[in-house]
């Protein structure tokens, strides 16, 4: 009985990160344009940037499978991508500037290598 705990309880937190990614996704996509003092500067891309790869790398705990593993990334884009476009109201909260090329960028590209290394390590894992 004891072993089956342990995956439930790691399945529990795969659902946990899935439903983090879908609110950093909110926070960030309304709070992009957001000011660092007078410097436009989108502050939640930084966020973006630091807490994509974490959900990623915490991901791979629970499955080393890329589809398992990238779960996070993949909520998290369709989620930028639903609420961006037809956000609250049918307003569109991603608009087409830096802004959002930059949140996008530093969303995806720090968990995508996260998610490079893991597929790597289940690869020679496999071998």
């Amino acid at each position: 009985m004891a072993g089956q705990a342990q995956p439930a309880r790691d399945w529990l937190l795969f659902v946990v990160l899935l439903v983090d990614a879908v609110v950093l996704a909110i926070l960030e996509l309304f709070f992009l344009p957001l000011r660092l003092g007078v410097i436009e500067f989108p502050v939640t891309a930084l966020l973006a940037a630091v807490t994509m790869p974490w959900l990623v790398a915490r991901a791979a705990d629970v499955s080393r499978r890329a589809m398992v593993a990238g779960a996070p990334l993949w909520v998290w884009l369709l989620a930028v991508a639903v609420i961006g476009v037809a956000g609250p109201g049918g307003d569109a909260v991603l608009l087409a500037d830096w802004r959002s090329v930059l949140l996008l960028a530093a969303g995806v590209l720090p968990a995508a290598v996260v998610l490079g290394r893991v597929a790597a390590r289940a690869g020679a894992d496999r071998r």
